[in-house]
C-alpha cells in the first residue's frame, strides 16, 4: 500500500516528498491543476502552486508527519514562515505576469500514523499575509 511506513518514518526528506506528491494528487482530485512543484527563489520555496476550478492561483504549504504528536501539523507555519511564502508568491506571480489573478495561501497537512490510510486536511485560505 505505502511505500513502507517504517522507511518514510525514519528519512525526513524521503516523507516530506511523498506528502507533496500525495497532498498533490488529492488537491486534483479535487479539481485543481498544478502550476509549479517546489518553486524557489531567494525569497522562499513553495511546495506547490495550483489553478483552482474559478482560476485562483492556490499557493500551497504541505506539513507531513510520521505519527499525530501533540502539536498539530499546521502550527509549525509560524509568522515569520508565512511572511517568506508571501513574498516567494509574490514573486512567482510578477515573474509569470499573473498579477491581476486573485489567490489563496492553502495549508495541507498529511499524518501517515501506524496503520492504515494517512490524514489528510485541507486548510483553504489558511492564512492572508
Amino acid at each position: 500500500m505505502l511505500l513502507n511506513r517504517r522507511k518514510l518514518s525514519a528519512d525526513a526528506k524521503l516523507l516530506g516528498r511523498w506528502g507533496e506528491k500525495r497532498c498533490e494528487k488529492f488537491l486534483r482530485s479535487k479539481g485543481l491543476k498544478t502550476l509549479a512543484r517546489n518553486f524557489s527563489c531567494k525569497t522562499g520555496e513553495i511546495d506547490l502552486v495550483m489553478v483552482d476550478s474559478d482560476g485562483s492561483i492556490v499557493f500551497v504549504e504541505v506539513r507531513t508527519k510520521a505519527a499525530e504528536t501533540f502539536e498539530p501539523p499546521e502550527s509549525s507555519i509560524t509568522a515569520p514562515k508565512k511572511a517568506r511564502l508571501a513574498r516567494t508568491a509574490r514573486y512567482f506571480l510578477a515573474t509569470n505576469n499573473i498579477e491581476n489573478r486573485p489567490f489563496r495561501f492553502d495549508v495541507v497537512t498529511i499524518v501517515l500514523g501506524q496503520t492504515g490510510q494517512p490524514t489528510i486536511k485541507h486548510y483553504k485560505n489558511a492564512f492572508v499575509p
